[in-house]
C-alpha cells in the first residue's frame, strides 16, 4: 500500500515556494508533511497533503512544475530506535532508500519514503508486521 506525494520542482528565488504554499491554502488543502531539498538552480519539495489529486490539479493548473508519485509512509511507535529498527528491514532485505523524511503526528512516528524495488519493499513490509499508514489515516489525523 502506497500514498501520494506532490513533488514540486521550484526556482531557487524568493516567494517561489510561498506561491506553492498558497495556492494550497486558497484552496483549503491541509499539509501534512513537507521536505525541501534545493540545488544550485532549483529545489524540491516533496508534500503530503489532505487532497493529493486536487493538490496536483491546482499547481498544474497554475503552472506549477508538479509531480504526482506513490511512496511509502509506515507508523512507528513514538520510542528510541524505532526508526533504525524499521530500516533494517529493508537493508537485511538488500533494498535501498531512494530517499525519506520523518515526523510525528498522532503520537505516532511517520516515515515517508521511496525505494529502489517497490514490489519487494511492500513484501518487507508486510512479513516484518510493520504498519502501512493510509492516506486516509494521514488526513484524519492531521
Amino acid at each position: 500500500m502506497t500514498i501520494n506525494q506532490l513533488s514540486v520542482f521550484i526556482e531557487n528565488k524568493a516567494g517561489t515556494l510561498l506561491q506553492v504554499f498558497n495556492l494550497l491554502k486558497d484552496a483549503h488543502i491541509q499539509l501534512i508533511a513537507s521536505t525541501t531539498a534545493d540545488t544550485l538552480d532549483y529545489g524540491i519539495c516533496r508534500i503530503i497533503c489532505s487532497e493529493p489529486a486536487r493538490a496536483y490539479k491546482i499547481l498544474k493548473d497554475a503552472g506549477v512544475s508538479v509531480a504526482l508519485s506513490d511512496v511509502f509512509a509506515i507508523e512507528l511507535d513514538n520510542e528510541p530506535g524505532r526508526a533504525a529498527e524499521a530500516l533494517s528491514v529493508f537493508s537485511q532485505e538488500g533494498i535501498g532508500i531512494t530517499y525519506l523524511y520523518s515526523f510525528l503526528l498522532g503520537g505516532k512516528g511517520i516515515i515517508i519514503f521511496r525505494t529502489d524495488n517497490p514490489e519487494k519493499t511492500k513484501e518487507a513490509i508486510i512479513l516484518s508486521g510493520l504498519k502501512f499508514v493510509a492516506e486516509k489515516d494521514l488526513s484524519v489525523l492531521a
